[in-house]
C-alpha cells in the first residue's frame, strides 16, 4: 500500500463545461494506464494536500468510485494568473513494475561546510531534480547529497556525487556524471564587484555643462532681457 490515499469520482463534463466543476471545488483529472483514460475528479483541498507530499516521485493510492488504482502524479497544470491547479494526470502503475519519476535533489549539512563556516561563502543549485526509475516501493522521496565537505570557492557538486539507494537508477543511461548540480559563490564579492560597476557608470554619465562651476566659482547666468536688449 502507498504512504498517500486520494479519492476520485468519475466526470462526464469535458471541455468548457470544467469551468463549473471547478466553482465548486473539485478538480478535474484523467488517470492514464489502464485500457481507456478515466475522466475523473476530487475535492481541492484534500488533492492539493496530496500532490504537496507526494509530488512527482510517490505512488498514491486512488480510489476512482470504488475501484482501487495505485498511481503516480505524471502532470499538474496550474492557471497563470492564481496559479491553482486546474488539472492533473495521473499515471497508473503496477506494484511489481519498473516506473519512472521525478526526484528531487536534497543538499544537507552546507552548513557544516568550511565554505560556509569560514569563508561566508552560499551556494547556488541549479538542478533541483533528476528523473530515476524504481518500483514503486523503492521510489525515492528525495536523493539527498552531502555538502559538508565543501570548501574552495570551485568546488561543486556534481551528479556523481548523489547516492542512489539500492534498487534506484538514473532514467537516463547517458547522464553525464560530472554534470553541475550546485556550485559556490561569493556574496561579498559579488556585491563590490556591482558598487564598482555602479561607481564607473556614474562616473562615465556625461555632465550637464549648467552644473559646472564658472571660473569665479559661480555657476554662468542666463542673459536677462535687459542684456539681449542691449546687444
Amino acid at each position: 500500500m502507498a504512504e498517500y490515499k486520494l479519492s476520485l469520482e468519475k466526470r462526464e463534463l469535458t471541455g468548457k463545461k470544467l469551468k463549473s466543476l471547478r466553482e465548486k471545488g473539485l478538480i478535474p483529472s484523467v488517470v492514464y494506464g489502464g485500457k481507456e483514460p478515466v475522466l475523473s475528479a476530487s475535492e481541492y483541498v484534500s488533492t492539493e494536500k496530496v500532490l504537496e507530499k507526494a509530488g512527482y516521485h510517490s505512488p498514491i493510492d486512488l480510489d476512482v468510485a470504488g475501484k482501487k488504482q495505485l498511481a503516480i502524479v505524471k502532470d499538474v497544470q496550474f492557471d497563470p494568473i492564481s496559479r491553482k491547479i486546474i488539472n492533473i494526470e495521473f499515471q497508473a502503475i503496477s506494484a511489481n513494475e519498473v516506473v519512472e519519476a521525478t526526484t528531487p535533489i536534497v543538499i544537507v549539512n552546507f552548513e557544516e561546510s568550511d565554505a560556509s563556516k569560514l569563508y561566508h561563502f552560499a551556494l547556488t543549485q541549479s538542478l533541483e531534480e533528476i528523473d530515476v526509475k524504481a518500483k514503486p516501493a523503492d521510489l525515492p522521496q528525495g536523493l539527498e547529497v552531502d555538502a559538508a565537505n565543501l570548501k574552495e570557492i570551485d568546488d561543486k557538486i556534481t551528479i556523481a556525487d548523489i547516492k542512489l539507494p539500492n534498487g534506484v537508477e538514473f532514467a537516463d543511461k547517458e547522464l553525464d556524471a560530472e554534470q553541475v548540480v550546485a556550485s559556490l559563490y561569493d556574496p561579498a564579492a559579488e556585491a563590490a564587484a556591482r558598487e564598482a560597476e555602479e561607481a564607473a557608470a556614474a562616473a562615465a554619465e556625461p555632465v550637464d555643462a549648467a552644473d559646472v562651476p564658472a571660473e569665479n566659482g559661480t555657476k554662468p547666468e542666463e542673459e536677462t532681457e535687459e542684456q539681449k536688449t542691449e546687444e
